[in-house]
């Protein structure tokens, strides 16, 4: 009786208001407190910050490779698996709109950041953390590069899909859920303390305000963006449609799902509503079942934007040299990689790491500030995503008219 009483009552007992509290709000204390500390912190404090972060900034460099093939393999063996002309088309679909939306975000770019972000050398100063050093540091060497990881990812996909290879379909299975695992125990908790040193670190330099200052102006530009990326997504599917053929009609039908995914920071968990408002749309109930749950995990129109944008607005701040041919190969390579992103807040910025540092060199603070970046505008990221699934819904629907559950 006593043993059952004991497991009844630790049954009851709920985490506490830390581990209950989401990504976001973590974030931004992480965020204020780090600004705070910074004035007043004495530099051994700082210093034992700046270890912490040294430290793990090598942990993470270490797990990329293992996010890449841990996610990307098994998404390109499960989706190759299930190789079928509706499934090619929808991806298809997901893949140019993803594209679409991350050039559209780079022109943007182009065209007004420069107004808003002068080239400071400040920013190079706290990306690198030179001010405090920290004591020590531990090497931890990736397994292999960026690159050959995507390689792999590649080939070990291709092969579960197309050979019969269960074996090998399982391992990938399972190397997902342990990076995932990583990611939701050790990467995401540890993350807040993270950005707390790099904040403290701007402070201690002094120039934490020009920074915030500069990139409040950049994420009201990308919040405008995603709302014109929507109306655009919608300004194509509505040819297609067989009932209203207003765009604004077609978006306002599915803004329950928009603030669903507000809500949850979560397309998988905004399935059913995204579900229900499609076929609202007069998709039909076979081919909603199929591009919805598809697309909650192909179409990152939203997510892109975000990285290109943020990506781009740090590259002028350091007056680093950019064009269009070295973002193309970006945006291409960051559709690809951030459909493996895990159901964890800040998946895809994890999923793309890899890329910021081996296609546009990015440093480890710089990592840092793209981190901080996109969790505070996970959100609009998720409701943009979620959103245009609907637009894709209703082209593959008419695609496939009367074909049902034929595919």
């Amino acid at each position: 009786m006593a043993q059952e009483r004991m497991q009844g009552e630790g049954a009851d007992v709920k985490p506490g208001w830390w581990k209950r509290m989401g990504l976001l709000p973590k974030i931004v204390i992480a965020i204020a407190l780090g600004i705070g500390a910074g004035y007043v912190i004495p530099m051994w404090g700082a210093r034992c910050f700046a270890t912490f972060n040294a430290v793990f900034s090598q942990f993470l460099g270490f797990c990329i490779p293992l996010i890449i093939v841990g996610f990307v393999a098994p998404a390109i063996a499960d989706i190759g698996a299930r190789a079928g002309k509706m499934l090619v088309v929808t991806a298809l679909l997901a893949y140019g709109f993803t594209l679409l939306a991350g050039i559209l975000s780079y022109f943007t770019g182009v065209l007004f950041f420069p107004s808003m972000i002068t080239p400071e050398s400040y920013v190079a100063s706290v990306t690198g953390g030179a001010e405090v050093a920290p004591f020590f540091t531990v090497a931890m060497p990736p397994l292999t590069g960026v690159m050959s990881a995507l390689v792999a990812s590649f080939i070990f996909g291709l092969g579960a899909a197309f050979v019969h290879a269960p074996v090998l379909k399982g391992l990938l299975g399972e190397l997902r859920g342990i990076v995932a695992k990583v990611i939701d125990k050790v990467i995401i908790p540890l993350l807040p303390l993270y950005i707390f040193g790099i904040f403290m670190n701007m402070t201690v330099t002094g120039e934490v305000g020009g920074i915030l200052s500069t990139f409040i102006k950049i994420i009201v530009v990308i919040f405008g963006l995603h709302v014109f990326v929507l109306l655009l997504q919608y300004c194509i599917a509505a040819p297609f449609s067989g009932g209203s053929r207003n765009p604004l009609k077609l978006l306002w039908s599915m803004m329950p799902a928009y603030f669903t995914a507000l809500g949850t920071q979560s397309s998988a968990a905004t399935i059913p509503v995204t579900l229900e408002r499609t076929v609202k749309m007069g998709v039909d109930k076979d081919v909603a079942g199929f591009t919805v749950p598809l697309c909650a995990t192909i179409h990152m129109s939203g997510s892109t934007l975000k990285l290109v944008a943020c990506a781009l607005a740090l590259m002028m701040a350091h007056g680093m040299n950019y064009d269009l041919g070295m973002f193309a190969g970006f945006i291409a390579m960051l559709g690809i990689t951030i459909i493996a992103a895990p159901g964890v807040p800040g998946g895809a910025v994890m999923a793309a790491l890899g890329l910021f540092t081996s296609i546009l060199g990015f440093s480890e603070g710089d990592c840092a500030l793209m981190i901080a970046l996109y969790i505070a505008m996970d959100s609009f990221g998720t409701a943009c995503n979620v959103t245009g699934d609907g637009a894709i819904a209703i082209i593959v629907g008419r695609a496939f008219r009367g074909s049902g559950s034929r595919r």
